[in-house]
């Protein structure tokens, strides 16, 4: 298989698992019209040991048809948007070259790619319901769920980053 197929394949596998991830197990959060997932802790995976790239197109459309999947089209175009933006984000802060071990740069990337995603639901929430204080209601529940996935992130890398499979092959 050519790198380009690889490539392209790995990238539409990385797109599933996050859909899946996100799918999963669900736990409707009323004061967001959204809820809470797995999938954030699949997407700093895949951008920590896959990178930037990869990281942002797993993160944004596996979230984004996730959404469609589970009847949330009203939050199809934010979450493409503040998904793909954090998954770039966090392949950008853990950079390359650090695999297949886990560093205190790997937990920054994910905790600020947390961050970034609870603001960014937050600004999307406001013009979503047309208030900042309606808004800030979901904040809580869109920092549990980004640290969710920073606590989901840390042992199940650990653990994989001591597989064969990225010992041998890096990004």
């Amino acid at each position: 298989m050519d790198e380009k197929t690889k490539d392209l394949t790995m990238t539409g596998l990385l797109i599933a698992l996050v859909t899946v991830a996100t799918m999963m197990i669900t736990i409707p959060v009323p004061a967001t019209e959204g809820f809470i997932h797995a999938g954030d802790g699949v997407i700093f995976f895949i951008a920590v040991f896959f990178g930037r790239k990869k990281g942002a197109l797993a993160a944004g459309m596996g979230s984004a048809l996730a959404d469609l999947l589970l009847g949330y089209s009203m939050w199809i175009l934010p979450t493409l948007i503040v998904k793909t933006i954090m998954g770039y984000l966090v392949g950008y802060i853990a950079g390359k070259g650090t695999r297949p071990h886990i560093g205190i740069l790997d937990i920054i990337a994910v905790s600020v790619g947390a961050i970034w995603m609870a603001s960014g639901y937050l600004v999307a929430g406001s013009f979503i319901k047309g208030s900042l204080s309606v808004a800030l209601t979901g904040l809580p529940w869109d920092l549990v769920q980004g640290f969710g996935g920073v606590a989901l992130f840390i042992p199940v890398a650990l653990a994989i980053g001591k597989t064969q499979l990225f010992k041998q092959q890096t990004h």
